[in-house]
């Protein structure tokens, strides 16, 4: 069993809150936001996490809904979103809390494109924020348009770690993910 350090410090012991107020958010793969609130309701009660009060929880929640395109949705209920809305819901109710890393959990699954494209746009917006962002991903074409570094697995083994350019063109990676030139 392994540790998970902070800037030096073990955080692996911590509640998950606990986490998220050293700086940490992460999305799930499988969105659970509040389903009988609205999505505005859904951002103020992440953004609790460092608001002094309700207006300020509020204020926080419109700015982040307003970043990431889902102000016109702020009174809808969240279980009435699409899944597209939702994926993005999750990432806003990350970003309420005012994190340093951004851990994100197959955001991009069951999107069709224009939806990716959509999410891609709102991960580089947040890079420039300044926030680190760790990305699990299955879909080649996310990884490789947001990615600066990349960590390859295959079966739970690192097979290659490079730019998306190295990546693109590493043997290991082309084998285990595309296949055998030979076996097409």
């Amino acid at each position: 069993m392994g540790e998970v350090l902070l800037k030096g410090g073990k955080i692996s012991h911590l509640k998950p809150h606990q986490v998220c107020r050293l700086g940490i958010a992460r999305t799930f793969q499988i969105v659970r936001p509040l389903k009988r609130m609205s999505t505005l309701d859904n951002v103020i009660a992440s953004a609790f996490l460092r608001a002094k009060n309700k207006a300020e929880a509020r204020e926080m929640a419109l700015e982040n809904l307003r970043f990431t395109g889902l102000y016109e949705n702020r009174n809808v209920v969240s279980k009435g979103l699409p899944l597209g809305d939702r994926k993005k819901l999750e990432i806003t109710r990350a970003l309420a809390t005012q994190p340093e890393l951004l851990l994100l959990d197959e955001s991009f699954a069951g999107l069709n494109p224009s939806e990716q494209n959509e999410l891609i746009e709102i991960i580089r917006k947040v890079r420039e924020r300044g926030i680190t962002i760790m990305v699990i991903e299955h879909q080649m074409k996310v990884i490789m348009s947001i990615s600066d570094r990349i960590v390859v697995l295959n079966y739970g083994e690192k097979i290659a770690e490079g730019t998306p350019k190295e990546i693109g063109n590493n043997p290991l990676v082309i084998e285990a993910y595309l296949g055998d030139a030979e076996d097409a």
